[in-house]
Formats: structure tokens, sequence, C-alpha cells
């Protein structure tokens, strides 16, 4: 486990669900991964790179609903800048993305 934080650092972390709108190869990577544009609703457009070519195909991406950390500082991998981090679990094949159950307007906050 890792180190306890304060209910008041948890209620910092801003965590969304967004639809990613466009998938990319990202081949100037050491592991696989793809870019990701994903749209927030109104906190706009922002971008991700992410592990998930194990179980997750481009074609099957697009449209899909997806949970992320929103107020992360961005992070420069290779050419690219990652703006948020997309949640997931690392399962025995691969990461398996986070998601709601049903769809909800982009933007939304996880509660």
């Amino acid at each position: 486990m890792k180190t306890s934080i304060s209910f008041d650092q948890f209620q910092g972390l801003d965590l969304r669900i967004g639809t990613i709108v466009e998938v990319a190869d990202f081949a100037k990577v050491r592991k696989p991964a793809y870019q990701l544009t994903i749209d927030f609703g109104d906190l706009g457009i922002k971008t991700s790179s992410a592990q998930i070519t194990d179980l997750y195909q481009k074609s099957e991406l697009v449209n899909r609903q997806i949970m992320a950390l929103v107020n992360i500082a961005p992070r420069q991998i290779a050419d690219f800048e990652s703006q948020c981090l997309v949640m997931g679990v690392l399962g025995e094949t691969g990461v398996v993305l986070l998601a709601p159950e049903s769809a909800v307007p982009n933007g939304s906050p996880v509660n």
C-alpha cells in the first residue's frame, strides 16, 4: 500500500469522464503506447499517452468514455505532451480502462 493521504489531498484530485476522439500510434516510446485526444466537455480537449495496446485496438477506443485525472501537471514524453492521466487497472493481460457503466456528459466529475 502507498503512503496514506488526507481527505483534503484526495479532494484535490480532479477525476473526470471524457470521450476519446482520436487515437494514434506512439512510435517514439520504448513500450507500446497510443497518443489519445480526449474531449472533456467544458474543460476542453486534452492529450494523454497510454500503454493500453495489449487489450485495445485504436478503432475500438474512438468514442469510448474513460476516466482520467485532469489536474495533473503536463508531462513531456518524447515529442508529445501528456496533459492528463487515463485511469486503468493492471490485469493479467494488460491495462483495463476505468469507465462509467453508462454514458455521462463529458467533463462529469468522479465523486
